[in-house]
């Protein structure tokens, strides 16, 4: 197995191995903590529903690679969930737009719990009686996201933002989506995206690098690589339209403010995401004049946040919280940007604003959970997981600049949950 060692300046390092099927692990020993962290994860998610395997294509029903992610956890021989419970771990699982990871944490028994999460996801067992069992569960799951203000304003959001790109539909699909799946559709999948060559282990915590790599090299299932190819349909720069709300059971309006971000590469770069990330507290961070300005006005309260949406073919820029006047704060983040552009950035500001996400950076090996899904990020980009810290160190104030001109006023999208409306 090839092993790699990357150390950093400020007294951590991980090893990165490469399992001979391309399965790819990182492990950040910890050998002070009392915990460990370990994830299992692969590059699929909601966003894969057509791709093409030796030139063959296919399209799957919305909603699969979580559906997969739901009956993974069952087996001929038990459910996984209560092996763990067994052994006293904390173990779950979650499907996003590009990925899907199971993972568990504990404080004992490692090497027995990492046995149980390398078993488990590599041994499928659907049937026709268990994924109709499944379809009701799930449905029931998709009827309660529909009624979730949270999740609505944001899939508003991206169904007003995106005309194509699988990213404007629900993770979970549509109750009329997954009544399609079945158990071959489901081994299908499996067979295709739950291969080594496009899987990653990520493990942080007190464990010993080689016989975790020991354990690991003897449980991995031997199957040849897949070159596989995700299709999308052409997504057109503009947006659908640039408003829509809905009305749900909340005290005041909730909203989500976005600008479309132009794609010309299927992925971002690490510097463009920390200059995004830069940009976002300049523009709205705790620190900033407009975040001052509209919390004093009353127009933003703790719920507010922004962040840097983005992954395979999709990328935009969000903002979001509750308001009484979700119109008025989208129109004053707009003014903002052009501002900025027409006046540049406060250098002052620049400076504060680095220092903090550069504190925050180092922060995170506290924590042996955000170290694991740190070295997650890193297997998804293939970048180092010490790369944040080095970019923050030489960005300028002119990178996070050039970054603005990709806020463009005609590419945004308000999303608004309004209150129900009394009779």
């Amino acid at each position: 197995m090839k092993k790699e060692i990357f150390e950093s300046d400020i007294g951590e390092s991980y090893v990165k191995a490469v399992h001979p099927s391309g399965l790819r692990i990182y492990i950040l020993e910890k050998p002070q903590y009392t915990s460990s962290y370990a994830i299992f994860g692969t590059k699929y998610g909601s966003i894969d529903t057509c791709f093409a395997v030796n030139g063959e294509e296919t399209a799957v029903p919305e909603g699969i690679a979580h559906f997969l992610e739901h009956k993974l956890f069952e087996s001929e021989d038990g459910d996984a969930f209560t092996k763990y419970a067994a052994t006293g771990a904390y173990a779950n699982a979650f499907t996003s737009f590009d990925r899907t990871c199971y993972l568990f944490s504990c404080s004992d028994r490692f090497y027995d719990n990492l046995d149980i999460l390398l078993s488990f996801v590599q041994s499928p067992y659907f049937t026709e009686q268990t994924v109709a069992k499944e379809q009701g569960i799930i449905g029931q799951e998709i009827r309660m996201y529909d009624d979730s203000p949270a999740w609505r304003v944001m899939f508003n959001m991206l169904m007003a933002m995106y005309h194509n790109h699988p990213v404007r539909i629900d993770i979970a699909g549509t109750v009329e989506s997954i009544a399609k799946i079945d158990h071959n559709l489901l081994y299908r999948c499996y067979n295709t995206f739950y291969n080594p060559s496009n899987m990653f282990i990520c493990i942080a915590g007190n464990v010993d690098t080689d016989k975790v790599l020991k354990q690991i090299e003897k449980r991995i299932n031997p199957v040849d690589a897949l070159e596989i190819t995700r299709i999308t349909s052409p997504e057109p720069e503009e947006t659908v339209k640039p408003y829509v709300e809905q009305s749900l059971a909340v005290a005041q309006p909730m909203f989500c403010f976005g600008f479309k971000e132009k794609t010309e590469n299927p992925t971002r770069t690490v510097k463009e995401r920390i200059c995004t990330a830069l940009l976002l507290e300049i523009i709205a961070g705790d620190a900033s004049p407009l975040y001052k300005r509209l919390v004093n006005e009353g127009l933003i309260n703790d719920e507010f946040a922004s962040e840097h949406f983005n992954g395979y073919g999709y990328s935009a820029v969000i903002f979001e919280g509750e308001s009484s006047n979700p119109k008025r704060v989208a129109e004053e983040i707009k003014a903002e940007v052009e501002r900025l552009k027409a006046e540049g950035i406060d250098k002052k500001l620049f400076s504060a604003v680095r220092c903090g996400m550069y504190g925050n950076a180092i922060r995170m090996f506290n924590s042996v959970e955000s170290i694991a899904m740190q070295l997650v990020d890193c297997a998804m980009s293939d970048s180092g997981l010490f790369d944040d810290i080095k970019y923050l160190k030489s960005v300028t104030v002119e990178d996070v600049y050039r970054r603005l001109s990709l806020l463009d006023p005609e590419k945004a999208v308000l999303s608004v949950i309004n209150p129900l409306k009394e009779n």
